[in-house]
């Protein structure tokens, strides 16, 4: 289940990085849409060469797992889906961080990130709705997962979507049919 203050230790670090990233996945769907068990949190962030020096300064190797520099390097270098994980030592809890690179999707996401008050000490990036719901829309293209379907009617429902701001994406992406069926109250299967 997430936790806040698991959330809040990876996002604090990340907000001192000073690095552009959003939260997204399972974590953004709870905060947009119902909340369910996770037992991540994942992130999307553009990263350079300062910014990783800095990631690994804020995440340091005794209170987390990190991999090794070079391995960050490899994936920052792959112009499609880089990522790697930082697992608290503590609690076991886990972040995948996925590199902006070339997806343009990200590029366009970045910009238009949230910032909401996660506590009175910590304000969070979180991917636009748009964004979340148009990632979930390709992963349950790939593998049919129900939990998609599910937040993505929860987002609608809780938090709405701007759709001219979809309707270029869905195009690109080939999921204007999978969101009429979203939005004809189609059932997943």
């Amino acid at each position: 289940m997430l936790e806040l203050d698991e959330l809040g230790r990876f996002a604090a670090r990340l907000e001192a990085v000073g690095v552009p990233y959003m939260v997204t996945g399972a974590t953004a769907a709870i905060l947009y849409g119902q909340p369910r068990v996770t037992n991540d949190l994942d992130v999307v962030l553009s990263l350079d060469d300062a910014g990783r020096s800095a990631l690994l300064r804020a995440f340091p190797d005794n209170e987390f797992y990190v991999p090794p520099e070079a391995v960050i390097r490899a994936e920052q270098a792959r112009a499609h889906r880089g990522h790697f994980n930082l697992i608290d030592l503590a609690s076991g809890y886990k972040a995948d961080l996925y590199l902006a690179g070339t997806d343009e999707l990200h590029h366009w996401a970045l910009p238009r990130r949230r910032r909401i008050a996660w506590s009175p000490e910590l304000t969070v990036s979180i991917a636009p709705p748009e964004y979340v719901v148009l990632r979930k829309l390709e992963y349950f293209r790939e593998g049919q997962s129900s939990k998609h379907w599910t937040d993505i009617q929860a987002i609608r429902a809780v938090t709405g979507v701007d759709e001219s701001l979809m309707a270029p994406w869905l195009r690109r992406a080939g999921l204007e049919g999978l969101w009429a069926r979203m939005i004809s109250g189609a059932e997943s299967g």
